[in-house]
């Protein structure tokens, strides 16, 4: 085993459906389905690219310590992205110095390939040549109390009031699985990510969750119906214990009747009847206080969100924050066929940099 300038194990590149990698994931209790090998695959038929593991192995080849990533080559350099458009994705690894050890690894490994940077989803240990960035917040909400006595502390609260009044108002939910309910989420999907000024992910990135992550059991998605039109749908990533809420899309003309708390409630009562131990509610950008106090309201506990660049310079988020400022205008004004081209244009371009 070639070992780093510090002993540790260097760092050696895997596929990404390795199966010393699967088998380490199976150990690992904070393993999330981004971890994955199906996110990974997922990700590299919708948009090309590269899917591999960056892991140190112990003297006998075991995985003790890695991180799924895609590979990007452009003019500038080949960069690695763990992972794109995926909220949280932190280096997994044995023992309390395990991650430590990957951290000096990491570094010397993007010395030596020459490559251009390794962005992490996650906050690795401070050092030489990683560079923490503040992006956002996260909130995570413990399950392991059972639905029972999660709906009993928030029964008195603003969350207990918005379920009972959906289910007053005739507002109904489904939980679905099938490829057939595809295009009524990404109608949806596509009209929220138009009143927010976003650029909308191509329909073949969803296609492509459907396929790898949805139909395989690795997820779900909750449809809200008032006399039977879908009105607000939310689709979960399942495993290992862990529950996130990736994608949130509604129409705001029955926001009076409280769609999105009952699909998150019913969410939480699949969860919990499955056993699952924790939900995470995704990323929140620091000025969305709207989503962010929906999260909070559910008892979710926020934290900071931090990712982690290796490399020789300090990245800059100001033009990717220039840039997003002005295309928000353009999206929210223009039919929806502009948001989905310019998702198309940008979305592969600027892994990383637009969530």
């Amino acid at each position: 085993m070639i070992s780093s300038a510090d002993g540790s194990p260097s760092v050696r590149v895997h596929v990404a459906d390795d199966p010393g990698w699967v088998a380490f994931l199976g150990s690992r209790p904070d393993a999330t389905v981004f971890h994955h090998p199906a996110w990974s695959r997922a990700l590299a038929d919708a948009y090309g690219y590269r899917a591999l593991v960056l892991a140190q192995a112990d003297p006998d080849g075991r995985i003790v310590a890695g991180m799924p990533v895609v590979e990007l080559a452009g003019l500038t350099g080949r960069r690695y992205i763990g992972l794109p458009f995926t909220d949280y994705c932190p280096p997994l690894a044995e023992g309390p110095t395990g991650v430590l050890g990957l951290a000096r690894a990491l570094v010397g490994w993007q010395s030596a390939t020459h490559a251009r940077e390794v962005v992490i989803h996650g906050e690795l240990p401070a050092a030489s040549g990683i560079h923490l960035v503040p992006r956002a917040v996260r909130h995570t909400l413990p399950l392991s109390a059972g639905s029972g006595e999660l709906l009993q502390r928030l029964n008195t609260g603003q969350v207990g009031r918005a379920i009972r009044k959906a289910e007053r108002e005739g507002i109904t939910t489904s939980l679905s699985t099938s490829v057939q309910d595809m295009p009524a989420f990404y109608r949806l999907h596509l009209q929220t990510r138009r009143r927010h000024g976003v650029p909308v992910q191509p329909k073949r990135f969803f296609e492509a969750i459907w396929r790898h992550c949805i139909v395989s059991g690795l997820g779900f998605v909750v449809f809200a119906y008032w006399r039977s039109q879908p009105v607000a749908a939310a689709l979960f990533l399942a495993w290992n214990g862990t529950l996130i809420y990736k994608f949130g899309a509604s129409d705001p003309a029955y926001w009076q009747l409280r769609p999105n708390n009952l699909v998150m409630w019913t969410a939480i009562q699949r969860a919990c009847g499955q056993g699952f131990k924790s939900l995470d509610l995704g990323r929140s950008d620091l000025d969305n206080y709207g989503l962010r106090d929906f999260k909070s309201r559910w008892g979710a506990t926020e934290v900071p969100l931090v990712y982690s660049h290796v490399g020789d310079a300090a990245p800059s988020s100001k033009a990717a924050g220039r840039a997003m400022h002005a295309l928000r205008r353009v999206i929210q004004m223009s039919p929806p066929i502009v948001c989905r081209g310019l998702g198309e244009l940008l979305y592969r371009r600027a892994a990383g940099r637009f969530a």
